[in-house]
């Protein structure tokens, strides 16, 4: 029995096949981008120069896969005021990344979900300086939320609690 098939084609590569693997390949894809994009943002932190638990901040978004450029100098006020960081939001330390501002000791998981749901907000924070969230792991734990906010008069929403 003869093959006498005329397609120019091998079965395996028929451009309908093909286009049927891309369909299903290019999601995979793009999700490796969208990991290795994130993982290549770097987080600007801007601290004082004696400030401890912000050197600690910075370790522990370093050992969550963050590459941080840790700039340590007397006008951190200066920059949270250019980030449009309000005494209600603030705290000891201020990072920018991918344009989003990072207020104080937020956890790295979230500033992964931020930069992985690119929510329409100028950043995160954790006003003040909870024991027991990244940075200030003193012994004692309190109760904390992350807010996320926006540069409007809107006031910050809860983006998740940390319940001890």
């Amino acid at each position: 029995m003869s093959n006498n098939c005329t397609d120019k084609w091998p079965a395996t590569q028929k451009p309908g096949m093909l286009a049927a693997g891309l369909r299903y390949l290019m999601p995979l894809a793009l999700a490796g981008l969208t990991t290795s994009t994130m993982a290549a943002s770097t987080v600007e932190v801007h601290s004082d120069p004696n400030c401890g638990c912000c050197g600690a901040w910075v370790e522990h978004l370093e050992a969550n896969g963050f590459e941080v450029d840790h700039q340590r100098h007397n006008d951190v006020r200066g920059v949270k005021i250019e980030q449009g960081v309000t005494p209600q939001i603030a705290s000891c330390h201020t990072a920018i990344v991918d344009g989003y501002v990072i207020e104080g000791h937020v956890p790295a998981d979230d500033i992964k979900a931020l930069l992985k749901e690119r929510p329409e907000v100028a950043g995160l924070t954790v006003p003040g300086m909870p024991h027991g969230s990244p940075g200030m792991e003193t012994g004692r734990e309190d109760d904390y939320a992350v807010l996320s906010w926006t540069r409007d008069s809107q006031p910050p929403e809860i983006f998740r609690e940390y319940l001890q």
